[in-house]
């Protein structure tokens, strides 16, 4: 089970939800013969990584979705051994050297080098170079920052670099003079409530608006947190709901009657070959719950059956709309 943030994170240029004219830039850059060494930055959850791996993808394909998580030592030449994990493709290497603290400049020179120096596995992308990408690169020593100049510019051939960070003012300007600058900007409220109510659909709820705009607003336009607010507000829903049924169960009413009322409520808000479906299950459970103990669970069994249920019901329905 993936988090909302993750499950349904753009996975191409063309399916990003905001910033569409920004998308269609970086398409054509792709397209282009030269491509360059990119600083993108922005606001913290405005989706600076997603069009980043979005890019990626357009260059490599599917392949770079294919990640792995290595712990790579690198050997300083004082001999002392730096630790660091990175995230790698068969294409591209995923690092944030700040992790080095002031090993930084070791960190970024060595995996540079190592990364421009391997051969591709799989020529059928018919791209010259790999690419790193380096985040938090704001937080980077500026010794590590003039390190990583020379590094840039003696790679190139085989190499290029893609720079991630909140704010330029802490990026030195021999590096923002060798990079096309790209920033990405937070969402309106308006887009971040469209994508809340995207992901709601596509989950089977219903989000109203009125709750998409608090969270957009509570959020800060920030996406990633409001997709995260979003998804607790769902379960927390689901806490109310468990804790509806332990309040009727400690009220003495039968689980039978509490059964039926769920039933009879459920079945009012389906219709044809779900109000069947539902029918049948429910006289599944009806019959397990004679049968056991714990009623809770039982209860709680057949309520989570009907979302699923339910859920498969709404994106098969949305699925013949687009059709």
């Amino acid at each position: 089970m993936s988090l909302w943030v993750d499950k349904y994170r753009p996975t191409s240029l063309g399916k990003v939800d905001y910033h569409k004219e920004q998308a269609n830039q970086l398409k054509n850059l792709v397209q282009c013969g030269d491509f360059p060494h990119l600083l993108v930055y922005g606001p913290s959850g405005a989706g600076k990584k997603t069009r980043i791996m979005c890019l990626l993808r357009e260059l490599y394909g599917a392949g770079v979705e294919k990640l792995r998580i290595e712990h790579q030592t690198v050997t300083a030449p004082s001999k002392k051994k730096i630790e660091i994990n990175t995230i790698a493709s068969n294409y591209h290497l995923e690092v944030n050297p700040s992790d080095a603290g002031n090993s930084d400049r070791v960190v970024i020179q060595e995996l540079i080098k190592t990364m421009a120096q391997s051969q591709q596995i799989q020529t059928s992308t018919q791209r010259e170079f790999k690419v790193v990408l380096l985040t938090e690169v704001d937080r980077l020593t500026k010794d590590a920052q003039h390190a990583l100049r020379r590094t840039m510019e003696k790679y190139m051939s085989t190499c290029r670099i893609i720079l991630c960070c909140n704010s330029t003012s802490k990026v030195i300007g021999p590096i923002r003079s060798r990079c096309l600058a790209i920033r990405v900007p937070l969402p309106s409220t308006e887009e971040v409530c469209n994508v809340l109510s995207t992901v709601c659909r596509k989950e089977g709820l219903l989000l109203p608006a009125e709750l998409a705009k608090r969270i957009s607003e509570k959020s800060g336009c920030n996406l990633r947190k409001a997709l995260l607010m979003c998804e607790a507000c769902r379960v927390q829903q689901l806490l109310e709901v468990r804790g509806r049924l332990y309040e009727l169960l400690t009220h003495c009413i039968p689980p039978e009657i509490i059964m039926k009322g769920l039933v009879t409520e459920l079945l009012g808000n389906c219709d044809g070959q779900l109000k069947a479906e539902v029918t049948h299950m429910a006289a599944h459970y009806e019959h397990r719950l004679q049968q056991g103990n714990k009623a809770i669970y039982h209860l709680e069994a057949f309520t989570a059956r009907f979302m699923a249920i339910y859920k498969k019901f709404m994106e098969d329905g949305l699925d013949a709309m687009m059709f």
